[in-house]
């Protein structure tokens, strides 16, 4: 596979899975954020699909993925489909990266499967709750999925920081498809995952290499906290200047260089 093909489909359990990049190179597994989608990425991967083999996968409730009301959005369930997903499509080991909640279904993944993640980049992902320091979503569910784009722009709003960034309208637009039961559940189960044990805790026992990338104007989790994954040992904590929650949507030519050196130290 060329590194510029995009192959969609959908796995067994009708996760919605994109592959980029030559089959042979290191595999590189991108898991975004709440109401977000494979298409976070879009940015990113062909700065990354020359060199390695980049798989993104909408988690259930996101994206082109199902949105069931009667299955668990748990983090540890989630880590599970993903897990299983990789499994199907022969992948013995991959970097595991994930943004902002994503980061927990990381996390989770490389605590079910340790055979399978070789090392974790966290992309402003707090390390718990008390990190957490955006406005409550402002949302009824007799509005949902009505919103205008400016209302949904504004839910969004602390998800991105630099002057002038305009949210995508195809964001805006998988944000719409969503849900209001995926949406709602889907933040409680990382709620839930994160009051258990924090971030920091979790990954310390694991003996993973660790990359942790922070905009130091993210405006969803307070910045400082990203110093708190330094009790995981030999943690590489890389905070980027001007820059908000989404590093590879506002500036993905930093973001990809960072994860590019970190991988290849970790695959050296």
């Amino acid at each position: 596979m060329s590194p510029s093909d995009s192959k969609p489909h959908l796995d067994g359990d009708g996760l919605h899975v994109r592959q980029d990049g030559p089959r042979e190179a290191p595999v590189l597994l991108l898991i975004h954020g709440s109401a977000s989608s494979v298409r976070s990425w879009d940015a990113l991967v062909p700065l990354l699909a020359a060199s390695y083999r980049v798989i993104r996968v909408d988690l259930l409730g996101h994206g082109r993925s199902p949105k069931p009301d009667d299955l668990s959005y748990a983090v540890p369930e989630q880590a599970r489909r993903v897990g299983e997903t990789l499994d199907r499509l022969g992948v013995r080991s991959a970097v595991v990266v994930g943004h902002s909640s994503g980061g927990a279904t990381a996390t989770a993944l490389a605590e079910r499967r340790p055979d399978l993640v070789r090392a974790l980049v966290l992309v402003n992902s707090g390390p718990g709750l008390h990190a957490y320091i955006a406005p409550p979503m402002a949302i009824e569910p007799s509005q949902w999925p009505d919103l205008t784009d400016e209302q949904l722009r504004e839910f969004a709003s602390s998800a991105f920081s630099r002057a002038g960034y305009t949210i995508p309208r195809e964001l805006l637009d998988e944000v719409r498809e969503m849900t209001f039961h995926s949406l709602v559940s889907t933040m409680q189960g990382t709620s839930e995952y994160l009051t258990e044990k924090a971030l920091p805790d979790r990954l310390a026992c694991l003996g993973k290499p660790l990359l942790v990338i922070f905009g130091e104007d993210d405006r969803r989790w307070r910045p400082s906290s990203a110093a708190e994954y330094g009790i995981v040992p030999d943690a590489r904590i890389v905070m980027l200047p001007g820059i908000g929650h989404s590093p590879m949507l506002e500036d993905p030519p930093s973001t990809a260089a960072q994860i590019s050196s970190f991988v290849e130290d970790v695959v050296r």
